[in-house]
């Protein structure tokens, strides 16, 4: 249990809050680990394991019984994305339809588990048995002209 969080909703949202809360508080931890064993990976995929089972229980029971609105920035962000693509559709054909973006009303939003980020968390312990913590290696292109050459003497 979390204290800080505990009793912010009504039961059994609260339940399924702190659930989630530990497991990714849990997996994030193990993520973190700059040195792992057999039974740390092992504790790992269970934890990956809990976690994917929380997040869906989490987004059934909980999600659809509060109802959630974008922010306004992100609302902003729309409208100007809106106003940018209708410019670009009128100058390039007359006979594109103009829709006006209502930025007084939030829109809603709900969580999507069918992102990649979600969908990579089942990857990282197979990463790790593969090529070791993530500290270990870089994901960073290197070109040759990026190199840094030792002084000529």
């Amino acid at each position: 249990m979390i204290p800080v969080f505990d009793g912010l909703l009504p039961e059994p949202h609260n339940l399924y809050v702190l659930n989630v809360l530990f497991y990714l508080a849990h997996w994030h931890g193990l993520a973190k680990l700059r040195m792992h064993m057999d039974l740390t990976l092992k504790v790992f995929a269970n934890i990956t394991t809990f976690l994917s089972k929380g997040l869906r229980a989490f987004k059934m029971k909980t999600c659809g019984a509060f109802g959630t609105r974008k922010v306004e920035h992100e609302q902003d962000a729309r409208a100007r994305h809106q106003a940018k693509t209708t410019v670009k559709a009128v100058a390039g054909s007359s006979k594109s339809k103009i829709r006006k973006c209502n930025s007084s009303a939030h829109l809603p939003k709900e969580l999507n588990l069918k992102t990649y980020k979600y969908h990579a968390l089942g990857d990282y312990v197979s990463t790790i048995w593969c090529f070791g913590t993530t500290d270990l290696y870089s994901t960073q292109s290197v070109s040759s002209s990026s190199l840094v050459r030792p002084p000529v003497c």
